[in-house]
């Protein structure tokens, strides 16, 4: 670990506190004017470290910005590989390309501070500007064959859930197959992609993608975006309140004990918005009305057809019909 990694770490671990130079010094390892450079590099990235004579140096309470270290401090297996870039095209891509050269092993993630060419379903564009969100692709290796990626996918919105609970105090609201709402409109947006042995079926592979939008800037927002996209906080100010390193530690936390044991969680059930509604199915071209009943166990949704037969969904876009 290099100096200024070292030295983040430690101001992480004491932030709002002032560590004295000699003292970070000492426990580094390294000259005062070694802590002094990783400092300065450290501002230059954007880190808010206040410094004065004789006072030493405090990274500010208000600092917010994403880090290995600052992560790895709540992550239940702090040694996993964690790689973070200010940006990407898409970091499901980047995972994906990863995980296939064995570079990356379970638990292992990617996280972006935009994407260029963020992916939702159906090749969709998932709108991610620079700083609003947490942009992240967890590569898994779980037990399980393809037909138990759906269930994947109901963790990862489990897990969203949970951690957006515990860490903002706000509760979500569940679409299946793959969304998170928050007053009506949508806040996450979860992409699952599988790589899987042909001959058995079992799964070697799974990426997880996880698009949360924290804010959004509604005057750069999209025109075809106004009416769908939400965020957690209406303001830039209060989602800077939000641990961001914390929450996305505890998102993978979540995540990796949610796909211990591939079942459908009971979280996904009780807050999931569809069944018992009246809803919209999309599938490709064509739309058709259904009434939502249940999530089965496996991850699907059975609905009742317009001609009162009842189906089983594995995929297709659902709304609420209004």
């Amino acid at each position: 670990m290099t100096v200024k990694s070292s030295l983040l770490e430690m101001l992480e671990k004491n932030k709002g506190e002032v560590l004295s130079g000699e003292s970070i010094a000492g426990e580094l390892g390294c000259t005062r004017a070694a802590v002094w450079k990783a400092v300065k590099s450290l501002r230059e990235e954007g880190y808010h470290i206040e410094a004065g004579p004789n006072k030493g140096y405090m990274l500010a309470k208000d600092t917010n910005r994403l880090s290995q270290e600052g992560i790895r401090l709540f992550l239940d297996d702090p040694k996993v590989k964690i790689d973070i870039y200010d940006e990407l095209e898409s970091t499901n891509q980047t995972a994906k390309k990863e995980a296939m050269m064995g570079e990356a092993e379970h638990g292992a993630f990617v996280i972006a501070r935009s994407q260029t060419a963020g992916r939702g379903r159906r090749g969709r564009e998932f709108y991610s500007p620079a700083d609003t969100g947490l942009y992240m692709s967890v590569i898994l290796k779980p037990q399980g064959t393809i037909h138990d990626s759906l269930l994947i996918t109901t963790a990862a919105a489990v897990a969203v859930y949970r951690a957006v609970a515990q860490i903002c105090g706000i509760q979500l609201d569940i679409k299946w197959v793959n969304d998170l709402f928050y007053k009506g409109k949508k806040v996450c947006g979860i992409l699952t992609e599988a790589v899987t042995d042909f001959e058995s079926g079992n799964i070697e592979f799974v990426v997880v993608g996880m698009g949360l939008n924290l804010y959004l800037d509604q005057e750069n927002l999209p025109a075809e975006l106004r009416n769908i996209a939400g965020a957690l906080y209406e303001t830039k100010e209060d989602a800077e309140q939000t641990d961001r390193n914390k929450l996305t530690a505890m998102i993978v936390n979540e995540l990796r004990k949610e796909t211990a044991d591939l079942k459908l969680s009971p979280d996904y059930v009780t807050h999931n918005m569809i069944p018992g509604h009246q809803i919209t199915i999309t599938d490709g071209n064509s739309s058709r009305q259904a009434f939502a009943l249940e999530i089965c166990r496996d991850g699907r949704l059975k609905v009742r057809e317009e001609d009162g037969q009842e189906t089983i969904l594995s995929f297709g876009e659902v709304s609420v019909s209004m």
